[in-house]
């Protein structure tokens, strides 16, 4: 009977982890909407935006682990953020197989723009619930 009750709420727990993600993601699409953006647009831009030590270059091999995509999600998300002017890609001098991406300075404006509606939401949705943990 332990067990269960124990498996049953860590299944619980892990529920209510994903509600709050799920309505995290859509009121940050909603919110980001009119600007042409979507959350997994908006995730890469602010990922790029604080890109360390490479001259805002960041491989997008990296980017796989650090957004919820797959790899085929995430270069045709970066394929319509490109054509928008927002990021552009290069190959990698060292591996000519990777591939480097970067804000534009079109990008950077338009993060700057909605980060403050980005966090505005997640603020609201996460800031009580997780506040000090």
């Amino acid at each position: 009977m332990a067990l269960t009750t124990a498996g049953t709420r860590l299944e619980e727990r892990w529920r209510g982890i994903l509600a709050v993600h799920a309505r995290t993601m859509c009121e940050i699409d909603r919110v980001l909407h009119p600007h042409g953006l979507g959350a997994s647009d908006f995730e890469v831009l602010d990922i790029l935006a604080s890109a360390p030590d490479e001259g805002g270059l960041c491989r997008v091999q990296n980017l796989v682990g650090r957004v919820h995509l797959s790899q085929s999600a995430l270069s045709r998300l970066i394929g319509r953020l490109e054509k928008d002017g927002l990021v552009q890609r290069s190959v990698c001098a060292e591996d000519r197989r990777g591939v480097w991406v970067a804000l534009t300075g079109k990008g950077r404006r338009l993060h700057d723009e909605v980060l403050p509606l980005q966090r505005e939401v997640l603020q609201r949705t996460l800031g009580e619930r997780y506040k000090d943990r």
